[in-house]
């Protein structure tokens, strides 16, 4: 096993840190950090010591092939389904099972439940999935850590009112009747692309999920547990009471009798048209295995695809299925205490563009070798073949960049954006090859922009409400819609390019001017929350060449300052996703204040109060290795429904904002040039 980046051990590509040569950062003199004053430090004096500090922790932490990863935390529900897999398939071992159990014991709060972020709200089906996996580990029903779990679970519903994916879980096991939940028929992949509710009309993370789940749902598995679960039931006898059917004139009530309907259909299937339909998907989900055995280089379709390869009569030992086992093994991340914790999915691309960044912005010369690895790793990892995103785009050559190591089929538009941020920062060698790809990159990019002016994360024009309201999609966002925050990254990307006068990127803008909230922030898809998208959008704005002056950044500095915290940080609690009333509000956070920081140096108010503040709270929070803590989970996979703690965040944020603190905006002046 081998280091993670936070000192614990996992079964991960390779993550030795750099030759001490190339993470050192002896020939910068303007990193040099000023001797301490006999007096008071000023300000902007110990925004340099803190600066220095930080990028010596960041350099160490590179990957000797030129990759920053940090852990990708989420919930312990990785954890359980993880054991409930190993359990299905008959291949658990006793010390995987025990590490699992000590990770998700240890995430239990006292009133015995698990919530879906650290710090939130008990959450009904994590803390089902997670009590199920203790039990499949050993942990006594009666043992008080469980019946606490259990009794909370009873007092909310029992397993009736978990979510789809819960039941889906228990119903491999016969916990749970297949005949109580939503039909999802394998024929859907027979759908036309224009037609609605076709598996393209599904967010790529949800489409690489629904199509493994047809064979499970068309094959409806049980292998007997070794237990009972009547103790999660209200009533045992009646574990699932009958629901009214809603309105026949409303959405719900118009998907709910269509699932009547489909259930039906199971019951008399045209035989030969449903072993095709199985054939389709097995077909479908083998071409997106990925080069290193994963699908879409996330956990949960790499579960459901090995689950349905397997019930079509794939044995364990088929290449396919070897690869996508091993692959999994990939996500565990072996702590120092023995404990493991699964990984949704890895960041490394990302990580590494914004580590990137942030080491530029922060004074690091522009060909550090450090910086220069960095570009090279991530010029090998441009996808130059298509992808799902060519159903809608089938013109566009290839030029993205995905978030993770190995995901080819789902070029990521958020990332490509970023990683160009990066690679302009960067003083290659091989300048010819740098601009090679960022044109390829920008091409990619602005054939992917929707037909409102703006941009999602994986496809274009992916909006149809239909998805969200079937049954069976109970589980979070399922659409890839346009976001502020991604559609900002592209806008700064552009501009940078020199094109923020191209009709297309005065789109973009306009999208976003139109997209501002009445408090003056911008709603964050893949960040939390408004502080996050506010923090996207304001560097963009003026980045295309508005003024500090525009309204729209006058109201959103005003906004921000508003909402900032009395220890002078900045924090937005994930219930801001449901809750009003905890938007701009939380606990301080680095990566958050740093968020916040970026946006008001963009806007010009580096001389400002807030800004003092909110560098001072960096300051005097930073750790004596250079790193900031935050347990706090500020990242978002979907809103509300699955959040992240990118454990790199506090890292590279902080930098990047320190950075433009002391050094200014390394890229304003090629952009007045452009």
């Amino acid at each position: 096993m081998t280091a993670t980046t936070d000192g614990s051990t996992g079964a991960l590509p390779p993550r030795a840190a750099a030759a001490k040569d190339s993470t050192t950062v002896t020939d910068s003199t303007t990193l040099t950090p000023p001797p301490a004053a006999d007096g008071p430090e000023s300000p902007r004096a110990a925004a340099e010591r803190a600066t220095a500090r930080a990028v010596e922790h960041l350099l160490s932490r590179q990957d000797a092939e030129g990759w920053w990863k940090g852990d990708l935390e989420t919930n312990v529900t990785m954890d359980a389904e993880d054991l409930m897999l190993r359990q299905f398939l008959g291949i658990s071992d006793e010390r995987t099972t025990r590490a699992a159990a000590l990770f998700i014991r240890s995430e239990q709060r006292a009133d015995g439940t698990w919530a879906g972020f650290r710090g939130g709200p008990p959450e009904l089906s994590t803390t089902v999935e997670a009590y199920v996996a203790l039990r499949l580990a050993g942990d006594a029903p009666d043992a008080p850590h469980m019946a606490a779990a259990s009794a909370w679970v009873r007092e909310q519903g029992g397993i009736a009112a978990a979510r789809v994916f819960t039941r889906i879980w228990l119903a491999l096991f016969g916990w749970w009747k297949w005949d109580d939940l939503p039909e999802l028929p394998p024929e859907i992949m027979y759908l036309p692309k224009w037609f609605p509710l076709n598996i393209y009309d599904f967010g790529s993370w949800a489409r690489q999920t629904i199509v493994p789940l047809t064979v499970v749902s068309a094959k409806r598995p049980v292998r007997p547990a070794p237990f009972a679960l009547d103790e999660l039931h209200t009533d045992p006898r009646r574990p699932n009471p009958p629901r009214p059917l809603a309105s026949a004139a409303s959405w719900d009530g118009v998907f709910q009798r269509l699932d009547k309907a489909l259930h039906q259909y199971r019951k008399f299937p045209l035989k030969a048209v449903r072993r095709a339909a199985l054939n389709a998907a097995a077909r479908w989900i083998i071409e997106r295995q990925e080069n290193d055995g994963c699908w879409g280089g996330i956990q949960p379709p790499a579960v459901y695809s090995v689950i349905a390869l397997h019930l079509l009569g794939y044995d364990l030992g088929h290449p396919v299925l070897r690869a996508g086992l091993e692959s999994l093994d990939r996500f565990a991340v072996w702590r120092e205490d023995g404990s493991r914790m699964i990984e949704a999915c890895q960041s490394p691309v990302w990580d590494t563009c914004l580590a990137t960044i942030a080491l530029a912005d922060a004074g690091v010369r522009p060909d550090h070798p450090a910086l220069v690895k960095a570009v090279d790793w991530m010029l090998d990892e441009q996808i130059l073949r298509p992808g799902d995103w060519t159903v809608r785009r089938p013109e566009l050559p290839p030029g993205g960049w995905a978030f993770e190591f190995h995901n080819d089929n789902y070029p990521d538009i958020d990332d490509t954006a970023e990683v160009v941020l990066a690679l302009k920062r960067v003083g290659h060698p091989d300048p010819t090859r740098v601009e090679a790809a960022v044109q390829r990159a920008a091409r990619w990019t602005l054939g992917m922009q929707s037909s409102d002016g703006a941009w999602a994360a994986f496809d274009a024009d992916n909006t149809s409400s239909l998805p969200n309201r079937l049954p069976f999609c109970d589980f979070g966002e399922v659409i890839d819609p346009p976001s502020a925050d991604v559609t900002a990254h592209v806008v700064e990307m552009l501009a940078v390019l020199g094109k923020q006068h191209d009709p297309r990127t005065r789109r973009g803008i306009e999208w976003l001017l139109a997209e501002q909230e009445e408090n003056g922030g911008w709603f964050g898809r893949w960040g939390v929350n408004y502080v996050y998208g506010t923090g996207s959008v304001i560097p963009a704005l003026v980045a295309a060449g508005l003024p500090a002056s525009h309204p729209a950044i006058r109201r959103a500095v005003r906004w921000l300052e508003s909402v900032q915290n009395d220890d002078g940080g900045w924090g937005e609690d994930l219930r801001s996703y449901r809750d009003p009333e905890w938007i701009g509000r939380g606990t301080s956070t680095a990566s958050q204040t740093a968020w916040a920081l970026m946006a008001l140096l963009a806007a010009g108010e580096g001389e400002g109060k807030a800004v003092e503040r909110g560098v001072a709270w960096l300051v005097e929070r930073q750790a004596q290795d250079g790193s900031w803590d935050e347990p706090e989970f500020t990242g978002t996979g979907f809103p509300w429904d699955f959040s992240i703690n990118y454990h790199l965040y506090r890292q590279v944020f902080p930098v990047t904002a320190l950075g433009r603190y002391v050094h200014g905006d390394p890229l304003a002046a090629e952009r007045r040039e452009a």
